[in-house]
């Protein structure tokens, strides 16, 4: 993959949650139906772009492996029931490859989970995820608001998620997803700590190859959103390309949910 000399090669990112008819309130915003899903994906494959894995652009960040031409990423957030059924069956009739990020606390009864009710795959079919074609990686235990737990509790969210995923498939989980995008200089040096070699925010914009591996940039498919946009997207276009700065509002409202959770507490990314 070659870099122009006017910026980084935007690789469009996508970050999906639910697919389904009849979402639950709380997560409609970010559902799309299998109708439009289905469309995305065969977006994907009229455009041209080779399909990829987070451990592929992590490869190509840590100077591994060079990316293929054109790349994108297809990536799922917290493990919802449609994801190793018909979610998975729209991937693989593709041959489309795909990084689920899975919040273990939301996927086991009786386990601790900030996510509101809604249908969710369980534990016991990760590995069939896997066995699909898709890559697994950590979503954290419970949904929370990173940025704003202490260190005690961060690193529980971090590494409790992945020794449980760990568990389950038998090898090493070295990716993660920050729940709705939140995280820090802290969080991300957490993060490394923790074991993970990449982590994805949201940011809502165009990752390169030349973004940060502890802040690859994602952008967030809402339900308003078409196939018009899906395509302008996968030609580089529509959204600023990462890595860049937070810029004074998105540092304000992390200062801001942080002295909201000293009073209330831990509380939901979402």
């Amino acid at each position: 993959m070659t870099t122009s000399s006017r910026g980084p090669a935007a690789i469009p990112v996508f970050l999906y949650h639910a697919v389904m008819d009849d979402p639950p309130d709380w997560i409609a915003e970010f559902t799309v139906t299998p109708r439009e899903f289905a469309a995305h994906l065969d977006a994907v494959v009229d455009s041209g772009r080779t399909p990829v894995t987070i451990s592929a652009l992590a490869d190509h960040l840590a100077g591994r492996a060079p990316l293929p031409p054109r790349p994108v990423l297809l990536t799922f957030d917290d493990g919802f029931a449609d994801l190793p059924g018909p979610t998975a069956e729209a991937l693989a009739e593709r041959a489309l490859p795909a990084t689920a990020y899975l919040t273990t606390g939301a996927l086991t009864p009786a386990c601790r989970s900030l996510l509101p009710p809604a249908p969710m795959m369980t534990l016991g079919r990760v590995a069939e995820l896997e066995r699909s074609g898709m890559e697994i990686g950590s979503h954290t235990v419970s949904h929370a608001q990173l940025d704003t737990l202490t260190a005690r509790q961060l690193r529980a969210e971090l590494v409790d998620s992945k020794a449980v995923l760990e568990d389950t498939l038998g090898h090493p989980v070295p990716h993660l997803a920050y729940p709705h995008g939140y995280n820090s200089p802290r969080v991300r040096a957490m993060a490394s700590r923790a074991g993970y070699e990449t982590a994805t925010a949201v940011r809502h914009a165009l990752s390169s190859d030349r973004d940060e591996c502890y802040r690859i940039a994602r952008l967030i498919v809402r339900r308003g959103h078409t196939v018009a946009d899906v395509t302008t997207w996968l030609a580089d276009g529509g959204a600023r390309v990462a890595p860049y700065r937070d810029g004074p509002k998105t540092i304000a409202w992390r200062w801001y949910r942080r002295a909201r959770a000293a009073l209330r507490g831990t509380e939901f990314a979402g």
